[in-house]
């Protein structure tokens, strides 16, 4: 890639950033969201956590490597972590973390 390329790459994504950040307050200026926008704002995160879950487990094997303890470990301490503190951002970080300390030592 030429540096021209690589200039106006940066420029495009940063432009893309800027608009998704300014989307919502250039668009829904309204005191209220549109229906649709407050089925995703109260669905949307449970919805991406119990995607992380499906791929989480996908491939594990049951058959060996402890028949996949670690990963279901992980994933009762997020749940635990959870419902302790309620906050999606500390579960999806702190389960992330256990999991690689049991990966890299146990």
């Amino acid at each position: 890639m030429s540096s021209y390329e690589i200039y106006l790459a940066i420029i495009v994504m940063a432009l893309v950033n800027l608009f998704t950040r300014a989307f919502p307050f250039i668009f829904f200026k309204k005191n209220h969201l549109p229906k649709s926008l407050d089925f995703l704002q109260r669905f949307f995160p449970a919805t991406i956590m119990t995607i992380l879950v499906v791929y989480s487990i996908k491939d594990v094997d049951f058959v060996n490597n402890y028949y996949g303890l670690k990963e279901f470990g992980a994933i009762i301490f997020t749940v635990v972590v959870h419902q302790k503190f309620k906050n999606y951002l500390v579960s999806i970080f702190g389960g992330t973390i256990f999991y690689m300390f049991l990966v890299q030592y146990i």
